[in-house]
């Protein structure tokens, strides 16, 4: 049954969202054919839009929808989200105003353009952009997953309206580039905020208080899964340190949290966001507890959601809310996903056409109309990409692939990321690292008794059994010692440093007036 007042509030804000899309061509003009211009906003964002982009780039509908839910089946294990999101901004803090650094004085778009001529090596270049690309490409589909668990809430016909969606989100990004989420976020951002606490204060005094919820939950999260506990027991705590931290490293190797980055004005200001961004932690924070409270009020996902428990989250919003108020949460959500979205496939693209198109396929160079053209194409494919994926593959199928790309990006993070700070390390020695990690991380996960590409594994190494562990952070162990191993070794052979494209002084500041 179509819930009219719901679906009402919800057009109207997807279409104020839809408006804003396209007038953000016209917000800080630039020569959008150009690729520096369309994919990165001329790098001029400052503190404030920075801050809502990656806020929004990070913490995604499918964030919103799927830690909730997690804590809905299996309890403390799902609040594994926050110490992640913690951990993540000191490292950010340190690491990535040096990489944006780089990336503006050479004129790097990707993370692969760095490796290129870090490594001078366009093959492993090209190894870091297919990683990101298969990495980013289920995340997206998860991003058009959130908006289905809510369409599929109001009762409306799931296909045409993700085709719709598609299209207009489609349209914008082409036109707008990244200026386009830039500006969605802000309003974006705050309609998740005041969803986020009108929920958490409202719905408790439904319930009988927090205490009741928790007290509620002690019993009935056992009862919804056997696996569940309220409390982590020891036997989890390595699975679960390993999980946050593996996640932790992972998140910003991702192109889109890499893009976002890029597009900062200035070293500064990504350091103001590294200290400000955990402000979306504490809302994270808030977000988990609305899994206890699904609980608690005995929730029960719609069968045409066909999320499961991720459809958990717009089950209880229209179970405690009225009509228009909860269409301008599913509005909420679903504008949540849009911004990842648009960021993930303009990350994608830019990686295709700067390291795969324009390296290989285009080797005699192209314009710079003529790339930003080809990225702006890639960018449609990719969404078209994600969205037949969605509408064919199963949805635990889809998640898989998401918990998969999350154990290949990982392994980018020596040519990425300690290329950054160790100058001996070489080329090869990172192309086997790769090959090491994403070979036996590929290996553990379609092998896990917990399921393909569980978030743990129970590992065993020559016969010692380390425990159940992240299997990303394990592969990554493995990629790191080849990568050192082997660096070392070829310094030793060669009885000189191996190749290294750029040089300490690309990594500082333009003098004042120079």
């Amino acid at each position: 049954m179509i819930h009219g007042s719901e679906l009402a509030v919800f057009i109207a804000l997807f279409l104020l969202v839809t408006v804003i899309g396209f007038l953000a061509a016209r917000w800080r003009r630039g020569d959008l054919t150009l690729l520096s211009e369309w994919g990165l906003g001329g790098r001029r964002f400052g503190s404030v839009v920075t801050w809502f982009l990656l806020g929004g780039d990070l913490y995604t509908a499918y964030t919103f929808v799927a830690v909730p839910a997690l804590v809905f089946a299996k309890g403390a294990i799902g609040l594994f989200a926050l110490p992640y999101t913690i951990i993540v901004y000191p490292i950010v803090y340190v690491v990535m105003p040096k990489l944006w650094q780089a990336a503006r004085n050479l004129g790097h778009i990707t993370p692969a353009d760095y490796v290129r001529d870090r490594f001078n090596s366009p093959f492993l270049a090209l190894l870091i952009a297919i990683t990101g690309i298969v990495a980013t490409m289920p995340y997206i589909a998860l991003q058009i997953f959130g908006i289905q668990v809510v369409i599929a809430q109001m009762g409306v016909n799931v296909e045409i309206s993700l085709i719709v969606a598609f299209v207009v989100l489609a349209l914008y990004t082409y036109v707008s580039g990244l200026r386009a989420p830039a500006l969605i976020a802000l309003v974006k951002d705050a309609l998740i905020w005041i969803t986020v606490i009108v929920a958490v204060v409202y719905i408790p005094t439904k319930l009988g208080g927090f205490g009741a919820i928790f007290h509620s939950s002690e019993t009935a999260v056992h009862a919804l899964k056997s696996k569940a506990t309220d409390n982590l027991p020891s036997t989890l705590y390595l699975a679960y340190s390993t999980l946050a931290f593996g996640s932790a490293l992972a998140l910003f190797l991702y192109p889109h949290a890499i893009t976002g980055t890029f597009a900062a004005r200035s070293q500064a200001t990504v350091r103001r966001n590294a200290a400000f961004l955990p402000a979306y932690s504490f809302m994270l924070g808030l977000i988990a507890l609305l899994g206890y409270m699904a609980v608690a009020a005995k929730t029960h996902t719609p069968p045409a959601s066909g999320g499961g428990t991720n459809g958990i989250v717009p089950a209880l919003l229209e179970q405690m809310f009225a009509g228009p108020l909860a269409g301008f949460m599913f509005a909420a959500i679903a504008i949540g996903a849009l911004v990842p979205a648009a960021v993930m496939s303009i990350a994608a693209a830019n990686l295709f056409t700067r390291n795969v198109w324009r390296q290989y396929l285009r080797r005699g160079g192209d314009s710079p109309a003529r790339e930003a053209a080809v990225s702006k194409v890639a960018s449609l494919v990719v969404k078209l990409g994600a969205l037949v994926f969605i509408l064919t593959v199963n949805t635990s199928e889809v998640i898989n692939f998401q918990l998969a790309g999350g154990v290949w990006i990982l392994q980018t993070l020596p040519a990425v990321i300690l290329a950054l700070y160790v100058r001996w390390l070489d080329r090869w020695a990172v192309v086997a690292g790769w090959a090491v990690g994403v070979g036996l991380g590929t290996y553990w996960g379609v092998t896990n008794p917990a399921g393909l590409f569980s978030s743990t594994y129970n590992l065993n190494v020559f016969g010692w059994h380390v425990g159940s562990v992240y299997p990303g952070l394990a592969a990554f162990v493995a990629n790191l010692v080849v990568v050192l191993a082997g660096s070392a070794v070829s310094v030793a052979v060669r009885r000189g440093m191996p190749v290294n494209g750029i040089a300490e002084r690309d990594y500082l500041p333009a003098p004042v007036g120079g």
